[in-house]
C-alpha cells in the first residue's frame, strides 16, 4: 500500500514539514524543544526518504554554540544515499541548506547527522522542504534489524580522527563520527545505533592531569539522560531505542587516576563499573553487553574490566550475554595518529572489523571476518627437526610481538628450522593478505607458507628474500576450504649460527 502511494503522481508542489518523528526517523538520542529536533549525541541524526523529488532543502538551527570560534562549532554532515554531500560546522542561528536539485524526479534517502560531540553544542533540524509531484513526498526510513548502543569516551566520539598529527589539539573540525569505529561497526552489520559518549569521561574518574580523582565526567551520572549538559540533561526514555547489544569502551581516562595506585584504585574502578553496568542492564534487560579498552593503551585497566564482568555476570545472571576483550593498541608507526594521540581513521577501521566479529559471535550471527587479523592471537613457536641435528634458541617479545630465533645448528634442509605461528582460522572463499617484516642474513631466500596443521594442504607458497634489517614481505591468496587450525611458517634451516627475527606479522581477510 505504501509503495503504491509513493508511486502515485499528483501536482508538482513544494511541501514543508517539521522534522518530527511523523516525517523523519530519529537515530540516537535526539531532543525536541520548541519545534526543533536537536541532534545532541555524537552520531545523532534524522533520516528520511523522498519520492519523485526535484528539490530538497533542510533548515538547520544553532543553540548558541554556532557563535564559538571556527574550530569549535558543532559539525554536521548531510548524506544523500549514504554519500556525504556537505560536511561543515554550523555558523548561523538558522541556515537553509539545499540538499538536492534535479531536473528529473528523484527517489533518495537523506540523513542529517551530528559529527562532533554533545558537550560542544548540538545541531537543530526544524523543517524540511520537498518539491515533488508524489502524493507522499517524504517519509521516515525503516528501522534496521539490529540496534547497537555505544557507551564511551573520546575514542567513540572520533576525537581528532581527521587531525593532521598527534601534536594538534582538540577541534570539532577534526571530529567526524562517520569515521568512528562505532559508526563503521553499525554500517558493517547493517545496524541502527545510539551513543552516550563524551571526551574525557570515565567510570570512576574523568581525565586527570595530576592523578587526583575528578568527578565532573562520570558516565553513570549521565547515562540515563539525553546528554550531560543543559538544556539536554533531561531523562532519556530508553524504551524509544530497543537495544540488542551495548558496547562499553571506557577506562582510558580512568587510567590517569588509577595508574597512581592500582592496588587501591583498581578495585574502586571495578566497583563503579559494576554500578554502571547495572544502569545499562536495567535500561535494556534483554541486551547483551561487551566491554573493552586498549586502543590508546591502558592495558593495565583490562584485568579490572575482566573482574567487573565476572562480578556482574554472577550478580545479574547474564551468563554468556556479557563478555569483554582487550582491543589492540593503535599502531602509530604504520597507521598514523589523530589529534592528541587519538586513533586515526585506519585504526578506527581496524577496531570496527574486530568489534563486528565480536558482536556476531556474541549474538550468534554469521561474521564475514573482513578486516580481521586472523593471526592476532596466534602463538609463536619454533619447529626443529632434531633428528637432523637442528637446534636453536628463541625469544618472543610481548611488547612488539617480535619473534627471534637464533640457530645454533640448522640441520640439512631449510624445513629443519621453522618459525611457526598458529592456530590461524581461515574461511572458505576468503581472500587474505599476508604481511610481515623480517631480519635475516642479506640475500637469504626463505620459503614462506600458509598451510594446514598437518602440512598436506598449502594455501600460500612464496619466498621471502632478505635485504637485511626488517625487510618487508607481502602476499595475497584465496582459501578454498574452511580451516580453523591453519599455520604460518617461514623456513631457515640448513645454515648454522644464524638468526631470523620476525616482526609485525599480520594476516588480514580482505574479502
Amino acid at each position: 500500500m505504501r509503495k503504491s502511494l509513493i508511486a502515485a503522481v499528483g501536482d508538482y508542489k513544494e511541501t514543508t514539514v517539521k522534522a518530527t518523528e511523523e516525517n523523519v526517523r530519529f537515530i540516537n538520542r535526539n531532543v525536541v524543544l520548541n519545534d526543533v529536533t536537536w541532534l545532541v549525541q555524537s552520531g545523532a541524526a534524522v533520516e528520511f526518504s523522498v519520492s519523485r523529488a526535484k528539490t530538497v532543502s533542510v533548515t538547520l538551527n544553532g543553540n548558541g554554540a554556532q557563535k564559538n570560534d571556527e574550530d569549535h562549532r558543532p559539525r554536521y554532515a548531510i548524506l544523500v544515499n549514504d554519500e556525504p554531500v556537505k560536511i561543515e560546522c554550523l555558523d548561523e542561528r538558522e541556515k537553509v541548506i539545499k540538499v538536492l536539485e534535479s531536473d528529473t524526479p528523484t527517489d533518495a534517502t537523506i540523513k542529517v547527522i551530528h559529527l562532533s560531540e554533545a558537550n560542544n553544542g548540538s545541531v537543530g533540524v526544524s523543517t524540511i522542504t520537498v518539491g515533488s509531484d508524489s502524493i507522499l513526498p517524504i517519509a521516515p526510513t525503516s528501522r534496521k534489524p539490529l540496534h547497537i548502543e555505544f557507551v564511551g569516551d573520546s575514542i567513540t566520539c572520533a576525537y581528532g580522527v581527521e587531525g593532521k598529527d598527534q601534536y594538534e589539539g582538540f577541534k570539532t573540525t577534526t571530529e567526524n563520527f562517520l569515521k568512528s569505529y562505532a559508526y563503521l561497526t553499525a554500517q558493517k552489520l547493517n545496524a541502527d545505533y545510539s551513543t552516550a559518549c563524551y571526551s574525557g569521561y570515565g567510570v570512576v574518574s574523568s581525565y586527570s592531569s595530576d592523578g587526583v580523582r575528578r568527578t565532573d565526567g562520570i558516565m553513570s551520572e549521565h547515562y540515563d539522560n539525553a546528554a550531560a549538559k543543559s538544556p539536554y540533561n533531561i531523562p532519556w526514555d530508553h524504551s524509544t531505542t530497543p537495544v540488542d547489544i551495548t558496547v562499553v569502551n571506557l577506562g582510558t581516562n580512568d587510567n590517569t587516576y588509577c595508574s597512581k595506585d592500582y592496588e587501591t584504585r583498581g578495585p574502586e574502578f571495578t566497583k563503579a563499573y559494576v554500578e554502571l553496568l547495572g544502569k545499562i542492564h536495567k535500561a535494556h534487560p534483554d541486551a547483551a553487553i561487551i566491554c573493552t579498552v586498549g586502543t590508546m593503551g591502558c592495558a593495565e585497566m583490562y584485568p579490572y574490566i575482566e573482574e567487573t564482568v565476572e562480578q556482574f555476570r554472577k550478580s545479574s545472571g547474564m551468563g554468556d550475554k556479557i563478555s569483554c576483550y582487550l582491543s589492540a593498541q593503535q599502531d602509530m608507526n604504520n597507521d598514523g595518529l589523530g589529534s592528541d594521540w587519538h586513533p586515526s581513521y585506519i585504526t578506527h577501521q581496524k577496531a570496527a572489523a574486530v568489534l563486528s566479529d565480536k558482536i556476531c559471535t556474541m549474538l550468534g550471527l554469521e561474521s564475514d571476518q573482513v578486516g580481521i587479523d586472523v593471526a592476532q592471537d596466534a602463538k609463536y613457536e619454533v619447529s626443529l627437526n632434531k633428528e637432523a641435528g637442528a637446534d636453536a634458541a628463541t625469544y618472543f617479545s610481548d611488547f612488539d610481538k617480535s619473534f627471534w630465533v637464533n640457530v645454533v645448528t640448522g640441520g640439512k634442509e631449510q624445513s629443519d628450522v621453522q618459525s611457526v605461528v598458529s592456530p590461524i582460522g581461515l574461511k572458505k572463499g576468503g581472500t587474505y593478505k599476508l604481511t610481515f617484516k623480517a631480519t635475516a642474513p642479506e640475500g637469504s631466500k626463505l620459503p614462506v607458507q600458509i598451510r594446514s596443521k598437518d602440512g598436506k594442504t598449502v594455501y600460500c607458497d612464496e619466498t621471502f628474500i632478505s635485504k637485511g634489517e626488517k625487510t618487508p614481505f607481502e602476499a595475497e591468496f584465496t582459501v578454498d576450504s574452511d580451516d580453523p587450525s591453519a599455520e604460518f611458517a617461514i623456513m631457515f634451516g640448513a645454515k648454522d649460527y644464524s638468526s631470523v627475527t620476525l616482526y609485525e606479522l599480520h594476516l588480514v581477510k580482505t574479502a
